[in-house]
């Protein structure tokens, strides 16, 4: 069944405590892409995981449109006084940017260990209905103090607001009987995941919602269906197992069918995001046009600039700087009334994923050098492989791409940077300021990979130590993936427009 929900789709990021300034910049890579939605964890139990709440603040602050929202929040952690508050200040200052997904708390012990209330499962959905209606109460403007009777969030007089710049809605976590008779009763949306709740099962769970919904004298449709998925853009068959084409088909028959309107990757992956993108386009043109009894294309014969660059780092690593990025000119803007065919928007593609591979090499590198400083790695081995990377043997990107590029697609011999830059300024004067930039950077580049070596050399001999190498790695990683991102966002659409390949 299909409840006629608009469409939005997002991603659900691990926010691992070891590399915050990746999982900003996935994030901000989500708002880039053109996705709706990006969704955090939320377990205060484990160390290893950002807290949500500091996490969702962050990365609204450092993006403008998409919206955030914890998938799911940790009721036993959060009482539903200072949950309300806080989801309301958040959303009054991004404007209308925060949704609320809600869990009972489904670790148990592990909310007990850590201080929590001890709860048997049944007394945890007691808990999340009574929250419910005091964070509902909380965001109500008028009405008096709050009085609510509860087992464990009974409320005796607390003040009202603030009140969130938008409707916020709940959206619940749920799969046994008694949560989604929950979610049918008193929730905004429900949010299950693939691995639990299977496309299979998901009509009979619809159903025990629906029919909660309509004796609470509530209308189905009243409760948007999120999904959160995973799958891989590779293999044949199964769910989500397979290219774009697969998952378009999949994913609108589960919205035409099964009513599901908000789908959630579940990715670290920026190529995934990046795919799941364009996904969501092929979804919604499919499914707005089966919604008008239109007939589907299987393939756009032209799209709009949908290649995004990813995004510098949020933090840098280095306190040095040896590019000022203020400096760096910038080509002609994009024409948003032009149209490119699929095999143009190839070539952008193409270089994103050689520039991802260039970045995989470099946390590579930043592996080697934690082996070197625990002693499972000799220093001459650490030199050795990075001797042998991508990034190493080729002073230069745009050449190396040229190279693989060439050799993949047209079967030629490969272009050097002496041949693409001087083709890309004839095609297009305007870009030279920017290809010559992007030479002298090089030049930058090159430098900074023989600190690295130095710095490895030093540690041989005792001139230098652990420390310096790490200061090394983390000033390439600040300028290569600076760089990276700066040539990204200059040239894949030149390389689309101008066809100099």
């Amino acid at each position: 069944m299909d409840y006629g929900h608009d469409l939005a789709f997002g991603t659900f990021l691990t926010p691992a405590i070891d590399d915050p300034a990746r999982v900003i910049a996935l994030a901000q890579l989500s708002e880039q892409a053109g996705l709706d939605l990006v969704s955090f964890q939320d377990h205060p139990y484990q160390p290893r995981l950002m807290d949500a709440w500091t996490l969702l603040s962050v990365v609204a602050a450092q993006t403008q449109r998409i919206k955030v929202a914890t998938n799911v929040a940790n009721l036993p952690f959060r009482h539903p006084v200072v949950l309300a508050r806080s989801v309301a200040t958040l959303d009054l200052i991004t404007g209308g940017r925060v949704e609320l997904g809600l869990g009972a708390g489904g670790f148990l012990d592990a909310v007990a260990a850590n201080g929590g209330p001890r709860l048997t499962t049944g007394q945890s959905i007691t808990a999340l209905e009574e929250a419910i209606a005091v964070i509902r109460a909380v965001w109500e403007p008028t009405g008096g103090g709050i009085r609510l009777p509860g087992v464990h969030y009974p409320v005796s007089g607390a003040k009202r607001g603030p009140q969130p710049a938008h409707d916020v809605e709940i959206w619940l976590g749920a799969y046994k009987p008694r949560m989604l008779a929950v979610t049918g009763r008193l929730a905004d949306g429900w949010l299950p995941s693939s691995p639990y709740a299977k496309p299979d099962d998901l009509a009979a769970m619809n159903k025990l919602l629906d029919e909660a919904a309509v004796d609470a004298g509530r209308d189905p449709a009243a409760v948007r269906r999120l999904y959160n998925v995973s799958g891989r853009f590779a293999g044949s068959g199964g769910f989500l197992q397979g290219p774009e084409a697969l998952w378009i088909d999949q994913l609108t028959e589960l919205t035409l069918s099964q009513g599901m309107s908000t789908y959630i990757l579940s990715s670290d992956d920026p190529t995934d995001i990046r795919r799941f993108a364009e996904v969501a386009e092929g979804v919604r043109e499919a499914v707005q046009s089966a919604r008008r009894g239109l007939p589907t294309k299987a393939e756009p014969q032209t799209a709009g600039f949908a290649v995004v660059p990813t995004p510098p780092p949020a933090v840098r690593r280095s306190a040095v700087q040896l590019i000022d990025e203020s400096e760096r000119p910038t080509g002609p803007a994009l024409d948003p009334s032009r149209t490119y065919t699929p095999q143009q928007l190839a070539s952008g593609r193409h270089l994103i994923e050689v520039h991802d591979h260039l970045r995989a090499e470099l946390e590579q590198i930043h592996d080697l050098v934690e082996q070197v400083a625990a002693g499972s790695l000799g220093v001459g081995q650490a030199r050795s492989h990075i001797s042998t990377m991508t990034m190493r043997q080729n002073n230069w990107t745009l050449g190396t791409y040229c190279e693989s590029y060439c050799r993949l697609v047209t079967s030629h011999h490969s272009l050097e940077d002496a041949m693409l830059f001087p083709r890309l300024r004839r095609a297009d004067p305007e870009l030279a300021p920017v290809v010559n930039r992007l030479q002298e950077e090089h030049l930058v580049i090159h430098d900074v990979l023989e600190r690295v070596d130095q710095a490895l050399v030093a540690l041989v001999d005792g001139s230098g130590d652990i420390t310096g190498l790490r200061a090394a790695v983390d000033l390439l990683d600040d300028t290569l993936l600076s760089h990276l991102s700066y040539e990204e966002r200059e040239l894949v659409e030149p390389l689309a427009r101008l066809g100099v390949i």
